[in-house]
């Protein structure tokens, strides 16, 4: 099958059809627009979008013959409440055809995931799986965390639920397999070992302390450790170390004494025994009050990867296993299924599911519910956990729904506040400036949903912490009044935080009042009168007003973890801004100069700035450098 966002998997036939001068929204009108659409639908595979007046995509459906799924809208006396609202909406659809109802659920998944449509379930957690990558680009492969997009040739374990899963798997592989894990720069820079050699961690073939052949059975054995074949690693060690005692080489069978100690250990770690199971992925639903949550664990070659829950949203009047398969469906956008699925009931078009699943992964995949055996037991265990989770989840949104209630108490808000940004500006002595804004909710934090500002306007003076927080919130709400007008897709604050006094805030409240905004409520958070040794903050309002909070005020506590969380984020912003700087060299701005031409330039001249005032002569006589090369860096520096 083609690529899955590319349109050759996809017949050409697409078309928009569209019902003009219905603008409220009432169901007549939003049948009529249905009917429309029926006259010219055909009974074939495909997926339907179903849009309103502007144009938003209200929901995204698949079906094996959409003429007869379609019409089903029609017959709105047999539709949930649910699905009535959003007929009255519909004012236009867009129909693709497929060439099965494999590569629609495939279609249908894609779109769920770039419209975010209000009808269809949503998986809310957007954040990329981190995988455990073993590089094939270098002699001496790398191992190294790995998110995003798989473009780098090599082999990819995961997923793993979270970094601190595949950071402890690394240390791990450290320790056994003595595997690099520096970059190629800083590899082909060494000249003697590092600290990773002497500590153990490291068989430094940067400095030739091992051959590349040893070095790639090195490899071959953590490969096998990660595809499940720990067995055969242990039983390996074992007699080498034999081996090495025996020929009196005590040192050597020490270091292997001390790697099989470490693998028996790792074992003996694993917080679930999945031996004998192979590559697994298991899901549990839990479903009280209205909230759906989902447990997922990883299982590879029998080791636990780790497990991550889950909370589905747009889920109220949808039955559990059409939630939990729309959910397999979404997660699996991104994520490479296992061979083997687990789900804890019966799923609507499992056979379905899997074949798309299948087409996804490029192997088969088998879905299933495990009755006996040490699948059921670890069904089980998934169950148990997804109960637990939606049980800290549900006490959770309690707690955090009192403190909103009394946050929109102190701030004078009408409501309690849904969406609330935090700014931050960090710099040392005006260099490096970065601004940053975090966002939290009833849910908690929004990570997903941060962003930091490189300060880069010529206007704002290095150091002026006022003219920082002016420029991020020009920034920040010009793009606002840009994408969102009309304040309908929710990426509007209902409170804005600034770490700061009276200074801040007037800054902040004269930029918005340049930009006619003036219904966004903003807070000043300041150290109290006593530079906040007694642990209490000053809140200025906009009106001129200050509160504060008594010292073990729950919702003090609250708001300072909010202005940590910023703090956080934007130190670490800093931090990354300014390790960047400290490597840069102005050689990095000369097109077609990579690390090699860099390094052998400024080994020969000794200086970016001698290299800036090198003739062309001199140019052509660095090592490594080609005249077209030379006359590429020497026109860069004479010709502006």
């Amino acid at each position: 099958m083609n690529d899955p966002n590319s349109p050759e998997r996809f017949n050409e036939e697409k078309a928009t059809f569209a019902v003009r001068g219905a603008e409220t929204p009432d169901l007549e009108a939003g049948v009529a627009a249905i009917r429309n659409v029926l006259q010219t639908l055909p009974i074939r595979p495909g997926v339907y979008r179903m849009q309103d007046a502007r144009g938003d995509v209200l929901y995204v459906g698949k079906a094996r013959a959409l003429k007869n799924r379609v019409t089903n809208y029609t017959q709105v006396n047999r539709l949930s409440k649910r699905l009535q609202r959003m007929v009255a909406q519909t004012r236009s659809m867009t129909i693709v055809t497929t060439n099965n109802e494999a590569e629609a659920l495939l279609l249908e998944a894609q779109l769920i995931k770039r419209y975010r449509p209000p009808y269809n379930v949503l998986l809310r957690d957007d954040k990329s799986f981190p995988f455990i990558l073993l590089r094939h680009d270098h002699d001496f492969a790398r191992v190294q965390l790995h998110r995003g997009a798989r473009r780098a040739k090599g082999d990819y374990f995961g997923p793993f639920a979270g970094a601190g899963q595949v950071r402890k798997t690394l240390n791990a592989l450290q320790k056994l397999f003595l595997l690099r894990s520096c970059t190629d720069s800083f590899f082909a820079n060494r000249d003697r070992p590092c600290l990773l050699y002497q500590i153990r961690r490291c068989s430094a073939p940067c400095v030739g302390r091992i051959d590349q052949d040893g070095y790639a059975e090195l490899v071959n054995d953590a490969r096998d450790f990660l595809q499940g074949k720990s067995t055969k690693v242990q039983a390996k060690l074992g007699e080498q170390m034999q081996a090495a005692a025996e020929n009196l080489d005590f040192e050597l069978a020490a270091i292997l004494r001390d790697r099989l100690k470490a693998l028996t250990f790792i074992q003996g770690s694993q917080a679930i025994n999945a031996e004998g199971v192979g590559d697994a992925d298991i899901f549990a639903l839990a479903a009280k009050s209205g909230v759906i949550g989902i447990e997922a664990f990883f299982i590879r070659g029998g080791q636990n990867w780790g497990h991550r829950s889950f909370f589905p949203s747009h889920t109220q009047d949808v039955p559990e296993d059409e939630v939990l398969a729309a959910f397999l469906m979404q997660f699996y956008e991104e994520v490479p299924p296992a061979r083997n699925v687990f789900v804890d009931r019966d799923l609507p078009e499992a056979e379905l599911l899997a074949e798309a699943m299948s087409e996804r992964a490029g192997h088969k995949v088998a879905l299933s519910v495990p009755q006996r055996g040490t699948r059921r037991r670890l069904l089980d265990q998934a169950k148990r956990n997804a109960e637990e989770a939606l049980d800290r989840r549900l006490a959770e949104s309690t707690t955090q729904a009192k403190l909103l209630r009394e946050m929109a108490d102190l701030f004078d808000l009408p409501e309690p506040p849904n969406r609330i940004e935090v700014y931050d500006n960090s710099h040392i002595q005006g260099t490096n400036a970065v601004g940053a804004m975090i966002v939290a909710g009833p849910e908690g934090f929004r990570k997903s949903q941060y962003r930091k500002f490189n300060i880069k306007r010529p206007e704002t003076i290095a150091g002026d912490d006022y003219g920082m927080m002016r420029e991020v919130l020009s920034r920040r709400f010009a793009r606002a009044q840009d994408e969102d007008p009309d304040r309908s897709q929710g990426d509007w604050p209902d409170l804005v935080l600034l770490d700061g006094g009276r200074g801040q805030l007037n800054a902040a409240k004269a930029v918005l009042e340049e930009m006619g905004i003036e219904d966004v409520c903003m807070v000043g958070v300041a150290k109290g009168p006593h530079h906040g040794r007694d642990g209490r903050e000053v809140f200025h309002l906009m009106d001129g007003s200050e509160r504060m909070l008594p010292v073990n005020a729950p919702l003090l506590f609250y708001l300072q973890r909010l202005r940590d969380e910023v703090h956080r984020f934007v130190i670490g912003a800093h931090r990354d801004k300014r390790a960047k700087a400290i490597g840069a060299s102005p050689l990095d701005e000369v097109p077609g100069i990579g690390p090699a031409r860099k390094k052998a330039l400024l080994m020969h001249f000794g200086t970016a700035r001698a290299v800036r005032n090198a003739s062309l002569e001199d140019l052509q006589k660095a090592p490594g450098v080609s005249a077209a090369v030379a006359q590429q860096v020497y026109d860069f520096y004479h010709s502006r």
